[in-house]
C-alpha cells in the first residue's frame, strides 16, 4: 500500500481529508483497466453534445475500441482549428463545461499554445497534487512545519481575442491549492505579479529569506540554480532589506525582519527540493546540492504539463501513472498504441492523453520510459521531447525555428546547425554555413539571439530571466555540410532522403565544424 492508514500526525490528518483520491489511487494500482474505463466515461461525458463530438460521431461511443476508431491521434497543430474557436470565446466546442480560462504553454512557433481549463479537469489535477503532498508528509513529518516555497508565474497574464483569460498553469495550480497550503507560502501572491523580471526575483528572495523554508518547489531545476546565483549577486542588498524590514526596490516597509550572518548561502534548514529530474533537467538537478551548499534530497515534481497531470511522484521512486485523472495512451516506435496496463518495463513510449477539458487523443510529443510498476500501474520517467528539438530548460527550439532565425539574420546562409553547450547556464552553439563570396553581417550572434527570441517565446523568456546565456555563433565553410552528407552516404544512408543536420548533440556538432 502506497498510502497506509498509519503514520505521523500531519500525514494521517491530510490522508483523512483527501480520502477519495487516496482510495481511488490505491484501487488503480490493482485495477488499472477499471480506473481508466471510469475516466474514459468522465471524459466522454464532458464532451458529449459538443461540436467536436458531433463532428466525430462520439455520442454513441461507449468503449475503448470505438473511442479509438472515432478519434485519431492529433498534435496541437492539428487541433488548432478547434482550439482557435475556443480562444474566440465560442461555447460548446470541446467541452460542455464552462471554460474557466486558458493556460499558456510552449508553442512550436512564435504563437504560444493555449489549452482549455474546466472545473472537472482542474479537480483531476488538484487531486494528483494532493497525493504528491501526502507522500512528502508521509516520508518527513518536519515538512508540515515551517514554510513551503514555490516559484510560479501569474495565473492570468492576458486575454485571448475572444476575451478568454489566459496565463500560467503553475500559478493557476498554486491558487487551486487548499488554504492551508497557500497559508504556508512565504511569498505573498503580489510578488509573483511584479512585471519586471529581476525585481520579481528579488522580491521573492526577500520574502522567502525571512522565513523558515523547509521545502522548495520549482518545475525546472535551472530555476533553483538561477535563484542561487541571484542570492550571491544581491547578498548585501538583501541583508540590508531583511535587517530594516524593507523591500527598497518596490518601496515596501514594515516587512518581516531577519538577520543573515556569514556569506551568501541559504539560511534555511531545507529538507526537500522538488523539481523535474528526468530528461535534460537531470543535468541541472545534479548541481542543486552543491549550489545550495547542503546535501538536500530531491524529489521529482511529476510528469505534468499545461495539458494535465499524468504521473504522480508518491515516493522517491519514479512517478506512478495517475490513472484516476486523464485517459492515458502510449505509442511505441512502430506506431502501435497501448493502454497503461499493456506497457513493458524498460521500453520508451510517446505519451497521448485525453482530458476532461476536451483534448481527445492529444499527442503530447513527450517520451517516457517505463521503469517499473506500483502494483499494475506503470512507473514513468520523462526522457525528452519526440522529434528534433533543443531543450535545456524547457525552451524547445525546433529545427524550423533555427532555420528561420538564421534566414532572418543572414539571408545568404546555406546551412545552419546547433547544439546545446551544457553548463550551469547553458547556451546554444550555432554553426552558420556561408558561401565564400558572402559577407556576414556585424554582431551576428546578437542578431541571431534577437531573431530566435522573436520566433520562440520560451527561448526569449529563458534569456530574459538569466537561465540561458547568449548564443555562441561561428561561421563555417559550407563545404562542411557537403562533406558530412558524403560521409553518411558512404556509410549507407539513402542520398535522396538525407537532410542536412540542424539539431545535433555536442559530439556531432564538433564533428561537423571540424569538416569545414
Amino acid at each position: 500500500m502506497i498510502f497506509p492508514p498509519e503514520g505521523n500526525g500531519p500525514y494521517r490528518l491530510l490522508r483523512a481529508f483527501g480520502g477519495a483520491p487516496v482510495a481511488a489511487f490505491e484501487a488503480s494500482l490493482a485495477d488499472p483497466e477499471g480506473a481508466q474505463r471510469a475516466r474514459l466515461g468522465v471524459v466522454l461525458g464532458a464532451v458529449r453534445g459538443t461540436l467536436f463530438a458531433q463532428h466525430h460521431g462520439l455520442d454513441p461511443v461507449v468503449d475503448e475500441a470505438s473511442f479509438r476508431s472515432a478519434v485519431p491521434v492529433r498534435s496541437h497543430a492539428q487541433l488548432l482549428p478547434w482550439l482557435d474557436r475556443v480562444e474566440a470565446g465560442e461555447a460548446g466546442v470541446l467541452s460542455r463545461e464552462p471554460l474557466l480560462q486558458l493556460v499558456q504553454t510552449t508553442g512550436t512557433t512564435g504563437r504560444p499554445k493555449r489549452v482549455p481549463v474546466t472545473r472537472t479537469w482542474s479537480n483531476s489535477v488538484a487531486a494528483a497534487q494532493r497525493l504528491w503532498v501526502l507522500g512528502l508528509l508521509r516520508d518527513d513529518e518536519a515538512l508540515a512545519g515551517g514554510s513551503a516555497l514555490s516559484i510560479v508565474s501569474p495565473a492570468i497574464t492576458g486575454r485571448s481575442p475572444g476575451g478568454v483569460p489566459f496565463g500560467s498553469n503553475t500559478g493557476r495550480m498554486f491558487l487551486e491549492q487548499p488554504f492551508w497550503v497557500r497559508w504556508r507560502a512565504p511569498v505573498p501572491w503580489s510578488a509573483y505579479l511584479i512585471d519586471d523580471v529581476e525585481t520579481r526575483q528579488y522580491a521573492i528572495l526577500r520574502h522567502a529569506l525571512a522565513h523558515d523554508v523547509r521545502s522548495w518547489t520549482a518545475a525546472n531545476p535551472s530555476t533553483i540554480l538561477l535563484y542561487t546565483r541571484r542570492l550571491h549577486a544581491w547578498w548585501e542588498e538583501l541583508c540590508r532589506d531583511l535587517r530594516d524590514g524593507t523591500l527598497r526596490r518596490t518601496g515596501e516597509h514594515g516587512l518581516r525582519c531577519r538577520a543573515l550572518a556569514g556569506g551568501p548561502r541559504w539560511p534555511w534548514a531545507l529538507r526537500r527540493v522538488n523539481c523535474w529530474l528526468g530528461g535534460p533537467a537531470a543535468f541541472f538537478a545534479a548541481r542543486i546540492p552543491a549550489a545550495l551548499g547542503m546535501d538536500v534530497p530531491l524529489r521529482e515534481a511529476g510528469i505534468s504539463a499545461s495539458e494535465g497531470y499524468f504521473a504522480v511522484p508518491v515516493d522517491d521512486g519514479d512517478p506512478v501513472a495517475w490513472l484516476c485523472g486523464h485517459v492515458l495512451e502510449f505509442v511505441d516506435e512502430s506506431g502501435e498504441v497501448f493502454w497503461p496496463w499493456e506497457l513493458t518495463e524498460g521500453r520508451t513510449y510517446r505519451l497521448v492523453v485525453s482530458t476532461e477539458a476536451g483534448l481527445l487523443r492529444y499527442d503530447m510529443g513527450d517520451l517516457v520510459r517505463v521503469t517499473g510498476f506500483a502494483g499494475r500501474a506503470p512507473r514513468l520517467a520523462f526522457v525528452g521531447r519526440a522529434g528534433h528539438e533543443l531543450s535545456a530548460v524547457g525552451e524547445r527550439v525546433t529545427e524550423a525555428q533555427l532555420l528561420e532565425a538564421g534566414r532572418r539574420v543572414c539571408p545568404d546562409a546555406t546551412s545552419i546547425s546547433a547544439c546545446i553547450h551544457w553548463e550551469e547556464v547553458p547556451h546554444l552553439r550555432v554553426a552558420l554555413g556561408l558561401p565564400a563570396s558572402a559577407q556576414a553581417p556585424a554582431a551576428l550572434a546578437a542578431a541571431f539571439d534577437t531573431a530566435l527570441s522573436q520566433i520562440n517565446l520560451e527561448y526569449a523568456d529563458r534569456r530574459q530571466s538569466g537561465r540561458y546565456a547568449p548564443s555562441a555563433l561561428q561561421l563555417v565553410a559550407e563545404v562542411a555540410w557537403e562533406r558530412w552528407r558524403e560521409q553518411r552516404v558512404r556509410a549507407g544512408a539513402p542520398e535522396a532522403q538525407l537532410k542536412d543536420p540542424v539539431v545535433l548533440d555536442a559530439a556531432g556538432f564538433d564533428e561537423l565544424v571540424a569538416l569545414g
